[in-house]
């Protein structure tokens, strides 16, 4: 049987009150629905049409530290060979702070800024002779996320789950910068398999805002069919519960491991 986190009785708050249940140990899994092959995955009758899938811990394992001072002093040194001044406590100071700026500033619940724009605002500050901000803005944070990364590898899993399902039109929500998430993808395989990508970072608005799933669901052309979508990700905020809340299925990424046989 599919572990799945399904609406059922009383709708969503059975479906907080199971996960609830699960996070604390009073139930040992969510709810099941039946289990069919990936060509004709059933969810509430209706044959899969679409895959949604996130990016981050579910396709891609990463770790990063943007709180590392030497993250910040690697970004520096590489800054005065471009130009722009600046001592790592600054540079993190300043960044810490226009991030925040913008996030006030936006009227979203779910803000999202592109941080290529606030490097490019740093490096204009900063600089020491005349620069092109907004090209040293994209590649300071294509910079800034190399110095960050501590681990970057694909999900062997994930690419087994993709090729089990490739037949099936498919796309990644991501709240990501496309700045540098699009090149982590592409480095690592993951892009050309998708029909489409959205990025937080290109909307202003991240997960679990409702509306990435729908602009997903327009894209697949699937937006009268919900429930045919199937919504794969590895948080319950972002992924599970904006996919019920449109109707449409939705698994944690490990459970979609388990249940197609790819896990290893």
């Amino acid at each position: 049987m599919l572990e799945s986190y399904q609406m059922q009785g009383d709708g969503m708050e059975n479906v907080l009150k199971s996960y609830q249940m699960e996070r604390t140990g009073e139930l040992s899994a969510p709810p099941l629905i039946e289990r069919v092959s990936i060509t004709r995955t059933v969810c509430e009758g209706s044959p899969i049409k679409g895959i949604i899938f996130d990016c981050y811990q579910t396709l891609i394992d990463i770790h990063t530290d943007e709180d590392d001072m030497e993250t910040y002093e690697r970004v520096t040194m590489w800054l005065a060979y471009q130009g722009v001044k600046i001592s790592p406590e600054k540079l993190r100071h300043t960044y810490d702070v226009k991030v925040k700026e913008r996030m006030d500033r936006s009227e979203e619940e779910y803000p999202e800024v592109k941080v290529e724009e606030v490097f490019s605002e740093i490096c204009k500050d900063h600089a020491v002779w005349r620069i092109d901000e907004k090209k040293l803005g994209i590649e300071t944070a294509k910079v800034f996320r190399a110095a960050s990364i501590r681990k970057l590898r694909p999900f062997p899993q994930s690419i087994k789950l993709i090729e089990h399902c490739i037949n099936i039109p498919k796309c990644i929500i991501s709240n990501g910068q496309r700045v540098f998430s699009e090149m982590e993808l592409r480095y690592l395989g993951f892009y050309d398999y998708f029909d489409f990508v959205i990025f937080s970072s290109d909307v202003g608005y991240k997960k679990p805002d409702l509306r990435l799933f729908m602009e997903a669901l327009k894209k697949l052309g699937l937006e009268l069919e919900p429930k045919s979508v199937l919504s794969i990700g590895d948080s319950y905020e972002n992924e599970i519960m904006p996919a019920h809340k449109l109707g449409m299925c939705a698994m944690h990424i490990k459970d979609a491991w388990e249940f197609y046989g790819v896990k290893e």
